[in-house]
């Protein structure tokens, strides 16, 4: 199998079969919001543009590595054309998932007392960040890969948590069913395609850390970390709190102090 196949056969026919079951929903009168479409397009172009350069490095460093009889040989940088598009087509079918699902359940409402406070929820993510960015300072290599997946995809996790953390718990039901179902599915994939050897982990930058004695568990990391930023962020940008908290930060950080307000 290529890795050109692994895509057709793992993301664009399920994406294909995303789109027809969300015309039906259409049909049967659920459509997607009128800006889905924009949202959605717009996390493939941040998708591209965040996930490029932390690729291009671990490609370069040799924490991934690709067969070359099973790539077409056409690069942009050090990574494969097909790795660019899977950066669009996993975003496509992690959005489309979340959009799907959150048609279907219903938000679980939230309870007094019953939400992560927002601030807690972020300093928590910043912890660990910090503890991935001391275990690359110390130069662990066993801890290398998964050292680089969160101190490149927690920041922007835990932005996400920070603004709207308690839109997100309440649609947690579509979140979670979104998050569970894409990353056990993308998960066994790669299961496949490294078993295939479309690509390899090397195992001096890995805590060699095996599901089913071939996926190491940083690739689990990696797509439980890559579709939360794609359906976190998605579920916040439809959502009409996020708007009205950016217009209040921009109307905070706009404002000027008028005359008599001193220091």
């Amino acid at each position: 199998m290529t890795y050109l196949s692994f895509l057709a056969l793992f993301l664009v026919i399920p994406l294909g079969m995303l789109v027809a079951s969300l015309l039906i929903m259409a049909r049967q009168g659920r459509p997607l919001p009128g800006a889905a479409p924009i949202a959605l397009l717009a996390h493939v172009a941040l998708a591209v543009a965040y996930t490029t350069p932390w690729d291009n490095y671990l490609v370069a460093t040799r924490v991934w590595t690709y067969d070359p009889a099973r790539v077409l040989g056409v690069t942009f940088g050090w990574v494969p054309l097909e790795e660019y598009l899977f950066f669009v087509l996993q975003t496509l079918l992690s959005g489309l998932i979340a959009l799907a699902l959150a048609r279907r359940l219903p938000t679980a409402g939230v309870t007094p007392g019953g939400r992560p406070p927002r601030t807690a929820a972020a300093l928590a993510l910043a912890a660990v960040w910090l503890a991935a960015l001391l275990a690359l300072a110390a130069s662990w290599n066993p801890g290398t890969y998964l050292a680089l997946e969160l101190v490149w995809a927690l920041p922007p996790i835990a932005l996400q948590v920070a603004v709207g953390g308690d839109v997100l718990w309440r649609n947690r039901r579509a979140v979670l069913a979104a998050l569970l179902s894409v990353t056990l599915f993308l998960s066994a994939a790669d299961f496949l395609a490294i078993r295939t050897g479309i690509w390899t982990i090397d195992p001096h930058q890995s805590l060699n850390l095996f599901i089913g004695g071939a996926l190491p568990i940083e690739e689990v990391v990696f797509f439980l970390l890559t579709n939360t930023l794609v359906i976190f962020g998605l579920t916040l940008s439809l959502a009409p709190e996020t708007w009205e908290r950016w217009g209040q930060l921009k109307a905070a950080f706009g404002r000027r102090p008028s005359v008599g307000e001193g220091a």
